[in-house]
């Protein structure tokens, strides 16, 4: 369609059914959102307070007609149809989904930040991301490219748990 921009999302769970979490996310996208590719599936461990389930974390790539803030609007129905409640920042969730681009928007409010302002700095966004977009060059980060970032990162906390796919029945 015209008019339509690439975006990349992450997705991530700690809490219940934390695979058919993200599955019901990503389904709950359409059709304002339409998912065209998704990562390997990944466990890491918490980011936050202590005694935490490991998360299961995913990208998405997606298009959409929607201007930045019509997404956020979007993600947070999704997030609360799948059952998310605000909780501490950091805490467990049963899903969370962050917007990290929107082709190559820069957006800097107060709710809204895109890219993402921690996604260069956090493995657990960065090892999906690059599966699908390795080369795809980072709008703020001195036009750095997300391999790159991804380079300077510690993934060893990043552990494949199913390839590609596992959305999929």
């Amino acid at each position: 369609m015209a008019g339509d921009t690439t975006v990349y999302l992450a997705l991530g769970s700690n809490l219940g059914d934390r695979r058919q979490n993200l599955i019901a996310a990503l389904d709950g996208l359409a059709p304002d959102v339409r998912v065209e590719a998704v990562s390997s599936l990944y466990e890491t461990d918490p980011v936050g307070p202590p005694d935490q389930q490991d998360y299961y974390n995913a990208v998405c790539r997606a298009r959409t007609s929607l201007q930045p803030r019509e997404l956020l609007a979007v993600v947070k129905q999704v997030e609360r149809d799948v059952g998310r409640t605000e909780g501490p920042r950091w805490g467990p969730r049963l899903i969370d989904i962050d917007i990290l681009l929107c082709g190559d928007v820069i957006v800097d409010e107060p709710e809204l930040h895109v890219p993402h302002r921690e996604m260069a700095k956090r493995a657990f966004v960065l090892v999906p991301l690059a599966e699908l977009a390795a080369d795809l060059t980072h709008p703020a980060e001195d036009k750095t490219t997300i391999g790159e970032l991804l380079a300077n990162v510690d993934a060893s906390g990043v552990r494949l748990l199913a390839d590609a796919g596992w959305e999929r029945p």
